[in-house]
């Protein structure tokens, strides 16, 4: 079982690539700071569901990523939609429901996407993506086009039955497909230790479908990429799919109306003590990185999620007649009355 992969060959890991990383993490970690402040203020529209505290796997599997690779992820999908490069204005834009927006305002925070950024959709639905990602594996290793789908998941859709049913399918075909579980140790409001058989929801099954069991410290970004190397160079080559179980903490509650009192004040506070921008900030300073050179990347972060926020401000409404356009392959709902 690999708990813990570190850079190739004990190098360390190359700096613009750290500094990518550490760049990555602080655009999702502003980006939803924000976007649940002017929730509460009551701009964005809808529920959200935030990954704060869990970019540490959005980003490290990106870096990895070649750009036409495909992303599917869960309604917490805000991290990934950024980690592949979608620019922070049209999905602000999406949340508030705006003109400019990445969907046109009709999808919201839970169904993010953008086939540009090889962001293939955020599902709302728990587990129902799994066999969509290994379709689009499918069709990649049929086209020969040397893709890979990478597909996160929540701990608590290892107990969906799309679950086992998209690993076997996958290990049976060989798929160039990586299922990534972020375990933030809380299936909604029930601990997923407390409703499933095994210690590591997702590794400890691995083995039921030929696959190694694969644990990362899903707080370590750097552990996160190599791993991330690891199973998308596997699957690249036709070694077929990986199984791994990226061990995090979400900070807050499951979405915007929970305030996450079911979990222990101590164990809270030990995961927040891992906080993984603080904690690889400080091992980049360790590694010579100044610390003006951290602030400047900051400052930058902070202006392009509030120059997001400005024009989110000032952007005009849809215009009523887009309403129902978009919606069926013609571009309308006609036919359907």
């Amino acid at each position: 079982m690999t708990t813990n992969a570190r850079p190739r060959d004990g190098a360390t890991l190359d700096r613009d690539l750290g500094l990518s990383l550490y760049r990555t993490m602080l655009e999702c970690r502003l980006f939803e700071q924000r976007t649940h402040e002017l929730f509460l203020a009551g701009l964005v529209r809808g529920t959200t569901h935030l990954g704060i505290g869990q970019e540490a796997v959005a980003a490290g599997f990106a870096g990895a990523m070649r750009d036409d690779d495909y992303t599917f992820c869960t309604y917490r999908g805000h991290n990934h939609t950024l980690a592949r490069g979608v620019p922070m204005t049209p999905i602000l834009l999406e949340l508030v429901g705006k003109q400019g927006a990445l969907m046109g305002g009709k999808g919201g925070s839970m169904h993010l996407t953008s086939v540009e950024h090889g962001v293939m959709g955020s599902y709302a639905i728990v587990g129902a993506h799994l066999p969509i990602a290994l379709g689009a594996a499918w069709s990649a290793q049929y086209r020969k086009s040397g893709q890979v789908a990478v597909c996160f998941f929540g701990d608590g859709t290892t107990n969906i039955g799309s679950f086992h049913e998209a690993l076997n399918m996958a290990a049976v075909w060989k798929a160039p497909v990586v299922f990534v579980c972020e375990n933030n140790q809380y299936m909604e409001y029930t601990p997923i230790r407390s409703v499933t058989a095994v210690d590591r929801p997702a590794a400890d099954r691995a083995a039921a479908y030929g696959l190694e069991a694969l644990v990362v410290d899903g707080n370590d970004v750097e552990a996160v990429h190599e791993m991330a190397r690891l199973t998308i160079e596997r699957a690249r080559r036709g070694d077929g799919p990986s199984l791994v179980e990226a061990v995090t903490y979400r900070h807050g509650g499951h979405s915007r109306a929970d305030p996450g009192k079911y979990r222990p004040d101590e164990e809270v506070k030990a995961w927040l003590a891992r906080d993984p921008i603080t904690t690889y900030r400080a091992r980049l300073g360790a590694a010579g990185v100044s610390s003006q050179e951290l602030d400047d990347i900051e400052t930058e972060v902070k202006s392009a999620v509030a120059e997001a926020e400005r024009v989110a401000r000032e952007a005009p409404d849809p215009d009523p007649a887009t309403a129902t356009t978009q919606l069926w392959a013609d571009g309308g709902s006609s036919w359907r009355n």
